[in-house]
């Protein structure tokens, strides 16, 4: 069996936290090396928590057998069909396990064959933003990538993960990006959309824009229960550009491949890019829990810093 030592690639890190990408190209390679993984991490008693994409759940299931019980599955094109409520989601167990006094062993799988290339920007996002939100917690997350993925996306798997590998071939990247850097290189130009339909806003005019917002959906087919997460997420963006953003903003909304897709932009700054990936304190005065409720209820989140302050759209199925 292969032990996979909590290691570090980056100067200064404590060696307790261990980030590696697995690059897989079949299923025996999967197996050996997400598997043994969970097999360490169980002999070890840590607490795991392996997050992949629902087709694979079953065979890593076989592959631990007796020992299915003492692991938490979840499935990631589920639970991260939105790659930014993942980061929150990892943090939380941890946090549990940490609180239960044990460490954590974690298989986070954000990019899987599929993915559009939106959602994957997105993931990448998050990779980068792990190494920044678990510096110096004893957690191991390993992060598998299937080589059929496109080269763009295996290039930034490299970037992103301190350590780089396949079974039993674990090293580390010389390509390790600091995340800050990747996050920046994350906000690439967003396609303009053919038509939509635009209504500027100022705080008066926020109830306007929730009763337009909400018109235009029913009448694009959202259902009734998608459209209160719809409402939601619109009305803590817009609140939040009053607020942050220069006390104005603008909103567009078009749909695109099956989707509703809206998009507010003001003059305002994502200072922190690990603002709304945690579970805000209701208590605290630090904010961010508009951000996190817009990743909990949409099916991708999108923000980017342009020369004239801060673009966000909030993508929601018709599904």
């Amino acid at each position: 069996m292969t032990t996979h030592e909590p290691t570090s690639a980056v100067p200064g890190r404590q060696a307790a936290f261990y980030h590696p990408a697995l690059f897989y190209g079949t299923e025996d390679e999967y197996l050996d090396g997400v598997g043994t993984f969970v097999q360490d991490a169980l002999e070890q008693e840590h607490s795991v928590l392996v997050a992949v994409p629902g087709p694979t759940l079953p065979l890593l299931q076989d592959f631990v057998e007796g020992n299915r019980s003492h692991v938490t599955w979840v499935d990631m094109r589920q639970a991260g069909r939105n790659p930014g409520r993942i980061l929150s989601m990892l943090q939380e167990f941890a946090d549990r396990a940490a609180a239960a006094g044990s460490q954590s062993s974690i298989v986070g799988e954000p990019i899987w064959v599929g993915r559009t290339a939106a959602e994957a920007w997105e993931a990448t996002r998050h990779e980068a933003l792990i190494n920044l939100a678990f510096t110096g917690r004893p957690v191991s997350i390993l992060c598998p990538y299937d080589t059929a993925l496109p080269e763009d996306v295996l290039a930034q798997a490299h970037r992103t993960h301190p350590v780089v590998g396949a079974p039993g071939a674990y090293r580390a990247s010389s390509r390790y990006t600091d995340p800050h850097e990747v996050s920046r290189d994350c906000d690439t130009p967003l396609p303009e959309p053919s038509d939509a339909v635009v209504i500027p806003f100022g705080e008066q005019a926020l109830a306007f824009v929730r009763d337009e917002a909400d018109r235009w959906a029913a009448a694009a087919g959202l259902p009734p229960v998608r459209r209160t997460d719809w409402l939601l997420a619109i009305g803590e963006a817009t609140s939040n550009s009053v607020r942050h953003g220069g006390g104005r903003g603008t909103m567009r909304l078009w749909c695109a491949d099956g989707e509703l897709v809206a998009e507010i932009r003001d003059q305002g700054l994502l200072a922190d890019p690990l603002t709304g990936r945690r579970r805000p304190d209701p208590r605290a005065a630090t904010g961010g829990r508009g951000v996190w409720i817009m990743h909990q209820v949409c099916d991708l989140v999108e923000f980017r810093t342009v020369a004239q302050g801060l673009v966000l759209r909030l993508h929601m199925g018709l599904d």
